[in-house]
């Protein structure tokens, strides 16, 4: 019988319920606080009992609600961007400029050379930048068979855009849904620390190229030793390079948009470092490029707002779910035991070598990934948590953030990830022979991520 989880709306109401519970039983407690740089500081050492505040079947009824309306600036920004983006693969720039890449691989031993790495860089700074996940499931249809055409496999065709743009999710440095949220609930300046994370980002792209080149000049020299290979085989009978045979170059139009997509990300850049942007400028930015990119695509108004309705719909579950973790940090504060928690989780993460206490931290929020990969709920869920706990076993803010990113390295592999499973259905990839092939690479990740904490923790990285 095949263990299947619930989805992330039955496991955060369970969570919801339990906190209730559990408010009836943990003893209430608080920390005191001191303002630094106008933010609150949990003071080590300084946890006091206090008064329990039971939590009843009206708390829990109201406490999602609640969650909407406290939440609201990050969800209203959340589908703001959604919809902005589906404007964006409205005008198919996007696939354009991946099929004009693939004709050139034809006529060029450079690009032939240069097509695993750039790719996935261009994928990885999807993830990093505007938090491509989902989005990049229909890429999968293009780069399989663009892989076979190139005597590579269906594993590869699949890597490419899907643990790309996962793994630049993960090590982001301008991620507005998890960089973005998790450093506005933890109190630290947006997008700050933005050169360390780069680094990460350069780190962690170099290593899924170096495993990608390696496996395709395997493949290249012995297809057969491919899992995939028997379906790559019946694949390859069927194979119809008509789309991109038929492709007649990238459109005036397609490029202008792929400029003024290029114009946002930098404008963003700029207001965040220079205007101290947060949230509400970055999400009307992000609208400006919307409509922006309709117009010079020659889009209709009604499609622009079709296209803009169906993205932010699609991340109305994403808001959901921002709104249910918001619930809990609201029962738990309301019933006085979120201090509480802390003061039980610090020996756990707590070290006497701060090294130690952030790879603590990174390995936690990996078991919580599993649970909810929700980049952006995750966020809402631990980070009210985990910031004043980094308080406590003295890291910085900015590296409890690091650890929560680099926990969802995970994401490519578990089974309760529906991007994850949506693209092996599209592709038609066993999970157990996709994750065997997966295991070396992920192994690689769980060594970098240790490694890049412990200088982020050595150095005091604030």
């Amino acid at each position: 019988m095949k263990l299947k989880l619930p989805n992330t709306f039955v496991l955060l109401l369970a969570l919801l319920a339990l906190i209730a519970l559990a408010t009836w039983v943990v003893p209430g407690g608080r920390f005191e606080t001191e303002l630094v740089n106008g933010k609150p500081v949990v003071v080590a050492g300084s946890f006091q009992p206090a008064a329990a505040r039971p939590q009843g079947l009206a708390a829990f009824l109201t406490a999602p609600i609640k969650g909407f309306v406290e939440a609201a600036l990050i969800i209203g920004f959340v589908l703001i961007v959604g919809g902005a983006f589906a404007v964006l693969q409205k005008t198919e720039a996007i696939d354009a400029m991946i099929k004009a890449v693939a004709r050139a691989h034809a006529r060029s031993a450079w690009v032939r050379a240069a097509v695993i790495p750039g790719f996935v860089t261009l994928f990885s700074l999807g993830g990093a930048t505007f938090g491509m996940a989902e989005e990049a499931i229909p890429f999968v249809l293009i780069f399989i068979p663009l892989a076979l055409a190139l005597r590579l496999d269906s594993l590869t065709g699949v890597a490419i855009p899907f643990v790309g743009s996962q793994v630049g999710f993960a090590t982001a440095f301008l991620n507005p849904f998890n960089v973005g949220v998790a450093q506005g609930i933890a109190g630290v300046p947006l997008f700050s620390g933005i050169g360390y994370r780069a680094i990460c980002w350069a780190i962690a792209t170099g290593l899924t190229i170096a495993f990608l080149m390696w496996w395709a000049a395997r493949i290249r020299r012995q297809p057969e030793l491919s899992p995939s290979f028997a379906l790559d085989e019946e694949r390859r009978r069927t194979l119809d390079l008509a789309s991109f045979e038929a492709f007649a170059g990238m459109t005036g139009r397609q490029r202008a948009v792929l400029w003024l997509f290029a114009a946002t990300l930098v404008g963003m850049i700029a207001g965040v470092v220079h205007w101290g942007w947060y949230i509400e400028e970055i999400a009307a930015l992000f609208l400006v490029m919307a409509v922006a990119v309709g117009l010079v695509a020659r889009l209709s108004a009604d499609d622009i707002v079709a296209a803009f309705l169906h993205g932010a719909r699609d991340l109305v579950g994403t808001a959901l779910v921002i709104a249910l973790a918001k619930a809990t940090v609201i029962l738990m504060r309301d019933g006085q035991i979120i201090d509480t928690l802390l003061h039980a989780l610090a020996p756990l993460v707590g070290s006497e070598n701060p090294v130690f206490a952030a790879q603590k931290m990174f390995l936690i929020q990996s078991v919580i990934n599993f649970f909810i990969h929700s980049g952006t709920g995750q966020a809402a869920l631990t980070m009210p948590l985990m910031a004043p706990l980094a308080d406590l076993v003295g890291l910085t803010r900015q590296t409890a953030v690091l650890a929560f990113q680099f926990g969802e390295l995970t994401t490519a592999v578990i089974p309760t990830s529906g991007i994850t499973v949506g693209v092996l259905a599209l592709s038609r990839l066993p999970y157990g022979t996709w994750v065997r092939w997966m295991l070396p690479l992920q192994a690689a990740y769980l060594v970098m991520a240790l490694a890049l904490l412990a200088v982020a923790a050595s150095m005091g990285w604030a």
